[in-house]
């Protein structure tokens, strides 16, 4: 048995799964998408992304970027290494793609705001 607080809405239920039965049953959901998200936590956990990126010929220097779909918590830290290394040209603007398929996850890093040439 494994207990969770749910993190799909603000309610925060507290749920216990229990991933040694064949079709993991989730209790203490309010509605059922704690249930997905009980079962998913468990088997294959995953989050979106958020970080910055260096920026060249703009008025900061960082841009606020994330992914544009969860991955896999377990490749979340090898992500975050390789935005490290990145510096980016301005001008962006917000959600255009800055790396496509990183680390074939499947995820696009995609900008979180627009940032003119200063």
């Amino acid at each position: 048995m494994k207990e969770l607080i749910c993190i799909v809405c603000p309610r925060g239920c507290h749920l216990t799964v229990d991933e040694a039965a064949p079709d993991i049953p989730v209790t203490g959901n309010a509605c059922p998408r704690g249930a997905v998200y009980g079962k998913k936590e468990v088997t294959s956990p995953a989050r979106v992304i958020t970080s910055t990126v260096k920026i060249e010929g703009a008025g900061h220097r960082r841009l606020p970027v994330k992914t544009n779909r969860e991955v896999p918590k377990g490749k979340m830290f090898e992500v975050v290494r390789t935005l490290d290394g990145l510096t980016v040209q301005a001008p962006i603007e917000v959600g255009q793609v800055i790396v496509k398929d990183v680390l074939g996850t499947g995820a696009d890093i995609v900008a979180s705001r627009s940032m003119a040439k200063s």
